[in-house]
């Protein structure tokens, strides 16, 4: 059986041993090997688990996983999710196995660690101009033919820092220019005249080849459907010019990418609309939160509210704390705080209560403030909320809640842990 890239490696994050680095899992499970504990499918309610504990839903996850994949073939896009949402090789390999063209990345590191695990093909959604982190990829390329790189450039002095980094590189780093959301947004070049100056550098760079152009339609000023749209259209009509100039010359494929997870039926739209170019195009969409979802900052902003009849969505994530202190009628704590739930865009949402194995609605509870280590929860005469109570919460952002967890259970719907996703932030 031939194997598939990175599979050793993750084969051994499942002989990694189990000890105090991992939160919330059975104090007696330590010195079993991840591996060892997942065979048991211990119940995360009945068999062990200390909270808080975050949880993923296995039936979610799947769901989820399904539901991209069948959206990115409807549009015929390609699919390269943002990495940095899990940093969970684990989840890496699902994502490619239902379908990912590859995986979006951000920083040095994170491809670092998508290579140690053997994902073929990475796209850098930023700038890359660090001499070392240059070198590094350099030698990946020439080490592997079955590498494939792109990264975004969006000035003539990074594309001259990088081309003297590259100096004597075998294999040319295949960049796109990035084409700014608006003035005052993030990275990318403001304008199109810029944009050409750009691509002069690179086509004067022996090290680099443009591939095609990208940008982020998430930091359209004001963004709604028209400014979306339109920006993303710049975006198509940039690649389109690019093209009529002769800038994409002799690739097999050129590459107009977009899409967080906020926009992507926008920009399925208007990608539909890309003419016939040169070369094939690769419509490469890069969403990432979707793999686990939310239960508030991107439940709220999905497509999928625009767009019910291509499905839903489930928040796959559920972080479970025990209520700790009941000091009055309208006050409770619970055992979990800013180092265990996201609080970066909205405060955990209070969904159930758990006592003496019955699940129910956290009817009258909600979560006013977070401590280090605490949630302050306040509650109505409608609560029903004791000591030692099981609550599970809903969180918000799921970029700020995989990094606050080294190894998370994957649970099924009875409580059931099939596995343990790890993380490397």
């Amino acid at each position: 059986m031939v194997l598939e890239p990175g599979s050793d490696a993750l084969a051994q994050l499942a002989e990694e041993r189990v000890d105090h680095r991992f939160k919330g899992l059975p104090p007696d499970a330590e010195g079993l090997t991840v591996g060892e504990l997942a065979a048991r499918r211990r119940n995360l309610f009945t068999d062990g688990f200390t909270t808080p504990v975050l949880a993923l839903s296995a039936e979610r996850l799947e769901h989820n996983l399904r539901l991209m994949e069948t959206y990115a073939t409807r549009h015929g896009l390609a699919f390269a999710p943002h990495g940095k949402t899990s940093m969970a090789p684990q989840l890496f390999h699902r994502q490619v196995g239902h379908g990912a063209w590859g995986i979006t990345l951000a920083v040095p590191h994170q491809v670092r660690v998508a290579r140690a695990f053997g994902i073929r093909r990475v796209f850098l959604a930023n700038e890359l101009v660090d001499p070392a982190a240059l070198r590094w990829v350099s030698a990946e390329l020439d080490a592997d033919p079955d590498f494939r790189f792109v990264c975004c450039v969006d000035s003539v002095r990074g594309v001259e820092l990088m081309d003297a980094a590259l100096a004597g590189a075998s294999r040319p780093v295949d960049v796109v220019v990035e084409l700014a959301a608006g003035e005052g947004a993030r990275t990318g070049v403001r304008t199109e005249t810029e944009c050409a100056a750009v691509a002069d550098a690179v086509a004067g760079a022996r090290t680099l080849r443009l591939v095609g152009v990208a940008g982020y339609e998430g930091e359209v000023p004001g963004a709604d459907p028209e400014r979306v749209r339109a920006w993303l259209r710049r975006l198509v009509s940039l690649a389109v010019d690019f093209d009529g100039a002769g800038r994409f010359a002799g690739l097999d494929e050129i590459v107009v990418s977009a899409g967080g997870s906020a926009w992507f039926d926008a920009v399925a739209d208007v990608f539909a609309e890309i003419p016939g170019l040169s070369a094939p195009v690769l419509k490469l969409l890069r969403s990432g939160a979707y793999v686990s979802h939310d239960d508030g900052h991107y439940r709220r902003l999905t497509p999928f509210n625009r767009v019910p009849e291509e499905g839903a969505l489930e928040p796959a994530f559920r972080l479970w704390t025990q209520v700790v202190s009941r000091p009055s009628p309208d006050q409770a704590f619970v055992n979990a705080g800013k180092r265990d739930a996201a609080h970066d865009l909205d405060l955990p949402s209070v969904q159930v209560v758990r006592r003496d194995g019955a699940e129910r609605p956290a009817t009258g509870i909600s979560v006013t403030a977070l401590s280090d280590q605490h949630a302050w929860l306040r509650t109505t005469g409608e609560a029903d909320l004791e000591v030692g109570d099981w609550v599970g919460l809903g969180l918000s952002h799921p970029c700020t809640s995989f990094d606050k967890w080294v190894l998370i259970p994957v649970a099924e719907a009875d409580g059931t842990v099939v596995d343990y996703i790890r993380t490397f932030f």
